[in-house]
């Protein structure tokens, strides 16, 4: 591994934040660089393999675990160095010759220049599920060699038996039966089983039923398999398998039960299921995620295209004079586009919720990121009749956080509120209301409903994940455990305040209020720094495989006095700048970034080398930031970028501050 390679990685683990992180997991992990040498522990690990930590950081992994250990893992090692995330289990033997079986998650690191400086390794020991995996192999095999020899017996066998007579007298009590009910053979033989392990609500009737045998030969439970509940010595109550068959002696009739508690066989079960929904609800949340980007990604370019005849439209009305703008033509086209620019709005929330993107730390004004949730809720609002009402002073500062993140915080406090409500006859009403606590440095913003509460009973478990009493097809139950987790990464909290004597439910988040410095978005900040670079022409290339869209960003520069120049791919454009004579002196270029034939970044990556002049000019148009090859080009290019759907005004401003004119 080289010098440069090592401080990367050293630096990484040697992060104060995130070794606390790694430290505090309850599972081993390690870093390695790339030769395989450890360059983090955490104490989990240490304790895992039984070396102290200073025999472990520095050295070389075959070193630590042992040649023929080493030899059976390099193999993944090697695949995770190249890059490669591998998923490994299976038996291995220790430096002290202990045996474990393991599995092995190994993820390789990327430097932040895309080299891979080294991998982790998150390791869970699942020894003792094996060795019971085999104990009840053995177990199978044990009842079916009990089954070849008599089936009788077998077809009903379970782990305890207990014999009675027709007195209902215990005349038999196995040591599994003892250690399952917790009475010693000495003091389970001669006693009634109704008062030995039959709990006292069925006392009776398993006297009657008995009783009604004996007399009749008439049976209820006899030759079947029936779960029931059965008591311990110590008058706890749990589940059992019970199955009884009658043996006829010379003399008289004894009755076998054979049972099995089923009190972990119910909790595994149950444990199943819960893993089965959990991953169910993830696959749905999965599929909603990319059919909202995909959705609001196709209407980005025909939203473009409305948004920007509309604006054109009115302008050019409102320059024909009072005769239009008399007759409403004016006016209609400010609906039309007041209508376009919020569905853009609606269209830029699914994409910033679909993004997942890694958090930006900001000023966010909560009542415009509230008012943008309610707007991308109204119409569930609306028809479900539900009125909301907004509290906040004018004079509210800003939060500090990200505003995609508590974007989605709000919606899903509004979601809960609103679903709350839906069984609520008359008047429904949700109050959202923002005050500062400037003593706690804090805003305070509350959701409220006129619903019927939260009952007692669940009121602690609401911010569990998957927790919801919603009949199935209606939430998740991750809305409110997402939220809380969002707020409390903030440095915030999300709590349920006690209730009120209006009924409902209250949420309540508190939010750190925002820095004295804010950061500036990345294309505000990418385009000044152009336009030192940068001749004042007056022609600009646009790129762009939909003549629509092009079409309209000719018509908006044009009004502004600019020659447009029109390509409808990557190599359309490369060949008008290769052409004899072509004019490479561009004011700016405009450039989508997903086209036929060659795309937006291939043709980037040739004008940096053929034209750096026109690459320091370019600007991105694009509906597509979602992909993560699309965020790491936009990252690495530095040009600015203007999201579809885009208004003239963003067209305008940011094309004239590349050329230092309008």
């Amino acid at each position: 591994m080289t010098q440069p390679e090592t401080v990367e990685a050293a630096s990484l683990i040697d992060s104060t934040q995130l070794r606390a992180i790694l430290d505090a997991i309850p599972t081993p992990v390690v870093f390695y660089d790339n030769a395989h040498a450890y360059r983090y522990a955490n104490p989990n690990y240490a304790s895992f393999i039984a070396r102290p930590m200073a025999e472990i950081i520095g050295r070389p992994a075959a070193d630590v675990l042992g040649p023929e250990t080493w030899a059976q893992l390099r193999p993944h090692a090697e695949r995770a160095r190249a890059g490669e995330a591998v998923t490994h289990s299976g038996w291995v033997t220790h430096a002290d010759q202990s045996l474990h079986y393991v599995k092995r998650a190994y993820s390789p690191h990327r430097a932040p220049d895309g080299r891979i400086d080294g991998y982790f390794v998150i390791i869970r020991d699942i020894t003792d599920l094996k060795l019971r995996e085999r104990e009840l192999e053995d177990r199978r095999a044990a009842l079916q060699a009990s089954e070849a020899m008599n089936a009788a017996i077998v077809a009903s066998a379970l782990d305890c038996i207990v014999v009675i007579d027709e007195s209902s007298k215990v005349i038999a009590f196995n040591a599994r039966a003892q250690k399952t009910f917790g009475y010693t053979e000495a003091e389970a033989i001669g006693r009634s089983i109704s008062d030995l392990i039959i709990p006292p609500q069925l006392r009776q009737r398993h006297a009657e039923g008995f009783k009604r045998y004996l007399a009749t030969g008439q049976a209820t439970v006899l030759g079947r398999r029936v779960e029931i509940e059965a008591m311990r010595s110590d008058g706890t109550l749990f589940p059992v398998e019970l199955a009884i068959t009658e043996v006829k002696l010379p003399d008289r009739r004894l009755f076998t039960a054979y049972l099995r508690d089923l009190t972990e066989a119910r909790a595994a079960t149950a444990e199943i299921e819960k893993q089965r929904e959990t991953l169910h609800q993830r696959e749905k949340l999965a599929a909603l995620g990319s059919l909202l980007a995909g959705v609001a990604h196709e209407l980005n370019n025909p939203l473009s295209i409305v948004i920007g005849q509309a604006l054109m439209l009115r302008e050019q009305i409102e320059a024909l004079g009072e005769e239009a703008a008399a007759e409403g033509a004016a006016e209609r086209a400010v609906k039309i586009q007041n209508a376009a620019e919020r569905c853009a709005r609606i269209v830029r929330t699914f994409l910033a919720m679909a993004r997942q993107r890694k958090a930006e730390r900001r000023e966010v004004r909560l009542p415009s990121l509230i008012d943008s949730a309610i707007d991308l809720l109204g119409y569930g609002l609306r028809s479900g009749g539900v009125t909301v009402r907004r509290d906040w002073p004018d004079d509210l500062p800003p939060a500090h956080g990200d505003a995609d993140q508590l974007h989605q915080v709000v919606v899903n406090l509004l979601i809960n509120a609103q679903q709350a409500l839906e069984e609520k006859p008359g008047g429904r009403e949700i109050a959202v209301a923002i005050r500062a606590d400037p003593t706690a440095g804090q805003l305070v913003l509350r959701v409220s409903d006129n619903g019927t509460g939260v009952p007692e009973a669940i009121r602690a478990r609401i911010f569990e994940p998957y927790f919801t009493t919603k009949p199935m097809g209606v939430g998740t139950g991750v809305g409110l455990a997402v939220s809380r987790g969002i707020v409390e990464t903030h440095g915030g909290s999300l709590i349920l305040l006690p209730p009120g004597t209006g009924g409902g439910a209250t949420l309540e988040v508190r939010l750190p209020l925002g820095l004295a410095e804010e950061v500036q978005p990345e294309g505000d900040a990418a385009a000044p720094a152009a336009a030192a670079d940068v001749r004042p022409l007056r022609r600009v290339l646009i790129i762009d495989d939909e003549p629509e869209i092009a079409g309209m960003l000719s018509e908006i520069l044009a009004r502004d006095g600019f020659l447009c120049d029109v390509a409808g791919s990557g190599r359309a454009a490369r060949a008008k700048l290769q052409s004899a004579g072509a004019d490479t002196s561009y004011h700016a270029v405009l450039c989508d970034l997903r086209m036929p034939e060659e795309d937006g970044s291939t043709l980037f990556r040739w004008l940096e080398e053929a034209h750096p002049d026109l690459a320091r000019r370019t600007v991105f148009v694009t509906g597509d930031t979602l992909g993560p090859a699309t965020g790491r080009f936009l990252a690495d290019s530095g040009r600015p970028v203007i999201e579809k759907p885009f208004v003239p005004a963003e067209i305008r401003r940011l094309v004239g501050a590349l050329g230092g004119a309008s």
